[in-house]
């Protein structure tokens, strides 16, 4: 079977074993703990916590997803036989109805019925001081004829929260071999019986502040690689063998060397991803993570003196092979190649000088390393593979520390510039470094609250928050609607938005209980978890009446004409039933 035939497979099973299917989550995560998305479970974080109600959003307490995943900790090592940068987690997710006997039962007669496969062994949890033995699991396995189960310990079995804090417990895992004899974990299940309020670091360093706490709910999170399992399926010997690759491999020249191929081919299609996902190239956050894959792969294409259109050809065979079930691939194509143009257009016009640069030091230390990177563009990665033995002492942490300096000397002088006032604001939904990007994120915070109460106006009440984020450039806000907003119903959202400016309404706040504020009719992000009391800002109207009324944190505008003139500059999927609409505004 195909990489996507298996992927089908996998998700029909599940839907037939009561599992509600869930899209994939953007790359870009709401959790502002996380760059990227890195696991399936991500987006279900609040569901093991109750938080959130699994039976409102899913009408299930069982999901499955396939879902987009980044690891920016891979980026170096791509290249080598089992790393990469992007990859699909498949999923299967219980928020306190099945627990272990259920979840081991589905994951084997996935394995060795639905695809034919036979397991190697699987493991399980040996203890700990404060969690015991896993002997349940030990139990299960052995009732499914599976006779080779080895104990290991917290730092293989024991899963720890995504981000700052979050659900965990002890896992299971399974192994099946590959076409060389090799045993690969392909599947581990994480039995969530436990909140650690710190991060996965913390906890398996042995912090002592902290202490795990009993869930509520015990529930079910499962990943499994899709590359990792279509090499079992298909037999290959490493992940850049199977049919996902191999179409990428067969448009490089045969005579490019197979590590070369594969950087190539894993970082344009990540890049794909980060792209249709609205990530732009940049010197910050995920835009630096994009700008990193393409630049490396750009400089190959100069050192390889590949033929220019190549790098598209490949960008359309992403497209258009897994736009099919990502369709915000094919939504965005426009957008993604023209993108891929600009960046590229942006660093051939230093390239050339950088290699020659480069060529002409004997030894390069993080200092040059990173004067080369910062004058001509040039890439950790090829600086210290065309640097040979003369950057035999660079090391990726030397870069880094490097590129650390240099950003604290840049807010240093920010700071310097505007009176002392450096690190503004970092709320994980808006972001600003100094004074002046803090009043364009406060006209654009307040536009996006105008914005949403414009689109429940224009498309009905039904109309939800499902994120948010906003930058100085613009403000990213995602809602709940299944079909594309059409450009009459944009232009009136913004006639709306430009409109409230234009009266000048009062921005009022005050502190309400949480009951209170929602018996007023404010709206609030259904996944948030909100304290007791909350603050409510309110867009006054003349009479009297709230234009918009919403729970939040601010900071806001105190009377709108301060927001400037309001524009939609762009509308998009972002996922099934939810639609992406970017704006901006202007003085």
């Amino acid at each position: 079977m195909t990489a996507r035939e298996i992927r089908t497979k996998f998700l029909e099973y599940f839907e037939k074993n009561g599992h509600t299917v869930v899209p994939s989550s953007s790359l870009l995560p709401d959790d502002p703990s996380v760059l990227l998305t890195t696991a399936g479970m991500q987006q279900f974080k609040s569901y093991y916590t109750r938080s959130a109600d699994p039976m409102r959003d899913f009408k299930s307490l069982s999901t499955a997803s396939a879902q987009k995943s980044f690891r920016t900790s891979d980026i170096d090592e791509v290249g080598d036989d089992t790393h990469l940068t992007f990859f699909e987690m498949l999923g299967n997710f219980s928020f306190g109805g099945y627990f272990k006997k259920e979840a081991i039962t589905f994951a084997h007669e996935f394995i060795t019925k639905e695809l034919g496969l036979d397991i190697s062994y699987v493991t399980i949890f040996e203890g700990s001081r404060t969690v015991p033995k896993d002997e349940e699991s030990r139990e299960i396995w052995k009732s499914l004829g599976v006779s080779d189960i080895r104990e290991e310990g917290m730092d293989d079995v024991f899963w720890g929260p995504t981000g700052s804090s979050g659900p965990c417990g002890p896992t299971t895992e399974l192994y099946c071999k590959n076409a060389t004899g090799e045993d690969v974990e392909i599947w581990n299940i994480v039995f969530n019986e436990f909140f650690y309020p710190g991060s996965r670091e913390e906890l398996l360093g042995g912090s002592t502040s902290k202490s795990l706490e009993p869930l509520e709910y015990p529930g079910v999170d499962t990943g499994m690689g899709l590359e990792r399992l279509a090499m079992v399926s298909q037999q290959t010997k490493n992940i850049f063998e199977i049919d996902s690759f191999q179409t990428l491999f067969n448009l490089l020249p045969d005579e490019l060397d197979v590590r070369t191929k594969r950087i190539i081919s894993d970082h344009l299609r990540g890049g794909v991803f980060l792209l249709a996902d609205g990530v732009r190239p940049s010197n910050k956050e995920a835009g630096y993570i994009l700008r990193r894959l393409l630049r490396r792969a750009l400089a190959y294409e100069e050192i390889n003196n590949l033929e220019a259109s190549l790098f598209e050809s490949m960008l359309l065979q992403v497209i258009n092979t897994e736009g099919e079930f990502y369709t915000e691939l094919k939504s965005n194509k426009n957008e993604i190649i023209n993108e891929y143009w600009s960046e590229r257009e942006r660093f051939t016009k230093t390239l050339k000088r950088g290699l020659g640069e480069l060529n002409k030091l004997e030894s390069i230390d993080a200092v040059g390393a990173f004067r080369l990177y910062e004058s001509f563009g040039l890439p950790f990665e090829i600086i210290k593979e065309i640097g040979g033995e003369g950057a035999h002492g660079l090391s990726r942490e030397l870069f880094d520390k490097e590129f650390e300096k240099h950003q604290k000397k840049s807010r240093a002088g920010a700071e310097k510039k505007f009176g002392g006032h450096g690190l503004i604001l970092n709320t994980g939904e808006l972001k600003a470094k100094d004074t002046e990007e803090l009043k364009k994120v406060t006209r654009l915070h307040s536009a996006t609250h105008l914005m949403q109460a414009a689109l429940r106006k224009v498309l009905g009440d039904s109309v939800e928050q499902r994120g948010s984020d906003i930058t100085v450039e613009r403000t990213r806000f995602d809602l709940s609607f299944d079909r594309k907003i059409t450009k009459e119903e944009l232009r009136r959202v913004e006639d709306i938005v430009n409109d409230v400016v234009e009266r000048d309404l009062t921005v009022t706040e005050e502190e309400l209980s949480f009951e209170e504020a929602i018996r007023r009719g404010a709206l609030h992000f259904f996944k948030e978890k909100y304290p007791e009391h909350v603050r409510v800002y309110s867009f006054m109207d003349k009479d009297g009446k709230p234009f918009s009324m919403e729970l939040c944190g601010g900071p806001h505008v105190t009377h709108t004409q301060e927001i400037g003139k309001f524009r939609i500059i762009k509308e998009e999927a972002s996922s099934a039933g939810v639609r992406r609409v970017r704006g901006t505004v202007e003085p």
